[in-house]
């Protein structure tokens, strides 16, 4: 019973808070590891295959004959394969003037290969009882596929065909510009979007993350431009592998060798530097106007990096802080005694190169300076007083008991571990993860929330037609 199938068990015991905690337990990329003991053996097919039998999951790890690394968890009371590729690089490393290159490569890694085009790659999809899709963020290029254990050999195939051959058609093409085009206009009344695009010009205008997509760089993209980006995006010696289901590490092997083999070995990306975000860098209230009944109201100040000694005890005070719904201090101040927001949510973002701590949530235009006013006065008084052992005990409760939620099917186990790679967190990461959390002690909590929570570390951006601010 070492694989998933224990926690899956007490996943579905959480029953109605899956909705409220899923969130939370995907997002959960906290601090860095060091590497656990583990045992290595030696397969009969060559593979040399550590095992790391934690507590939480048996997981294997090797690296195939083609030199690809996996992690593997063997999940045979599942029939389903699920496997996770990723490559560091992302849209952060478009050129200038063609932002969105990496999102139309991602786009059409399913839109057709070899001799099938679109319909017919969709068509052989169904047909294999499979999935298959990529996508890119700012740091990562990423692809993930689910299919049935009795035709993973097939459906693999496909997919190494998407590898080996896409096609990068103009019907494809054509609509996902059309679709790019869609989004440009849409987005201009995205409240949203228009907030964190104030948050870049403020904080990062020259910054990578800053650039948009523009008319102009959906105008200049092209299907043999994108085919070649695939081949800098998708190479051999930034792919990571994670996978699960009923298959040994020397059945999935071949498999991923085999989608692996078309690849370059190596290509020059753009390194992209780090965001420098201090309390010497607050800004001034930031006011858009967007005709609309309600303003949204997004808040944030400088984070903590996940290595940082205090970010596993920011983790937990933000639970209390405005990261646990209806259980949350500014919930309960701002919609339930005051009734000025239908939510109000808070979240550190760890990102590797940007980290803060910030939030948001919306209101009518006339209360938006009650709005702000009240979550300054909730915030100083957390800061001075703190949270109780009450509060802390509830924080941790949720944080470590929700946490199975996340891994309920194979392809969310595969995505976790993927996250923890792409972290460095290290293989025994599942083991730790609630026991950091229930270390957590109270004097650290307040402590951090009377160095990290004062209002005046606050920067606001008001999106709408605001009243009452000062």
């Amino acid at each position: 019973m070492k694989p998933f199938d224990l926690i899956i068990g007490a996943a579905l015991g959480l029953g109605v808070a899956a909705c409220a905690s899923v969130e939370l337990a995907q997002t959960d990329a906290e601090i860095t590891a060091v590497a656990p003991p583990v045992e290595a053996s030696a397969d009969d097919a060559g593979l040399d295959v550590v095992v790391h039998e934690g507590d939480f999951a048996e997981i294997q790890q090797f690296t195939t004959p083609g030199g690809v690394s996996v992690w593997l968890v063997s999940e045979p009371s599942i029939p389903i394969l699920s496997v996770a590729m990723a490559w560091e690089g992302g849209e952060a490393a478009d050129p200038d003037g063609l932002e969105g290159l990496a999102d139309a490569v991602a786009y059409h890694m399913n839109e057709g290969a070899g001799d099938l085009d679109s319909l017919a790659f969709q068509t052989r999809m169904e047909e294999l009882n499979m999935s298959f899709g990529c996508s890119a963020s700012n740091e990562w290029t990423s692809c993930s596929a689910s299919m049935l254990t009795d035709n993973a050999t097939d459906a693999m195939d496909l997919v190494a065909m998407a590898f080996e051959a896409p096609r990068f058609d103009e019907g494809p093409f054509a609509r996902f510009v059309r679709e790019q085009e869609v989004s440009l206009n849409t987005r201009e009344t995205n409240a949203r979007y228009l907030a964190g695009r104030a948050e870049a010009a403020a904080l990062y205008p020259e910054h990578p993350y800053a650039r948009e997509i523009s008319a102009e760089s959906v105008a200049a993209l092209t299907p043999e431009l994108a085919k070649a980006h695939m081949r800098k995006l998708m190479v051999k010696d930034r792919l990571i592998v994670t996978a699960v289901g009923a298959v040994t590490p020397e059945e999935l092997a071949p498999m991923i060798d085999a989608v692996a083999a078309p690849l370059p070995e190596s290509s020059d990306l753009p390194k992209t530097p780090k965001i420098a975000f201090t309390a010497e860098d607050k800004f001034d209230t930031i006011v858009i106007d967007l005709p609309q009944p309600q303003s949204l109201v997004r808040f944030l100040a400088p984070g903590l990096e996940r290595e940082h000694p205090d970010f596993f005890t920011a983790y937990v005070l933000n639970y209390t802080y405005g990261g646990g719904g209806f259980g949350s201090r500014l919930m309960e101040s701002l919609r339930v005694q005051k009734g000025l927001t239908y939510g109000v949510y808070t979240g550190l973002s760890y990102d590797e190169k940007y980290q803060n701590w910030g939030g948001g949530g919306q209101t009518r235009n006339e209360s938006v300076g009650e709005f702000v006013a009240a979550l300054k006065e909730e915030t100083a008084l957390i800061a001075e007083q703190g949270v109780t052992a009450e509060e802390l005990a509830d924080a941790k409760a949720y944080l470590t008991g929700s946490y199975p939620l996340a891994f309920d099917s194979n392809a969310k186990i595969a995505g976790q571990m993927m996250g923890v790679r792409q972290d460095d967190l290290g293989v025994d990461y599942f083991d730790r993860r609630n026991a950091l959390i229930e270390a957590v002690a109270l004097e650290d909590v307040n402590r951090v929330a009377a160095e990290y929570l004062q209002p005046d570390r606050l920067s606001f951006i008001v999106v709408g037609q605001p009243e009452g601010l000062e």
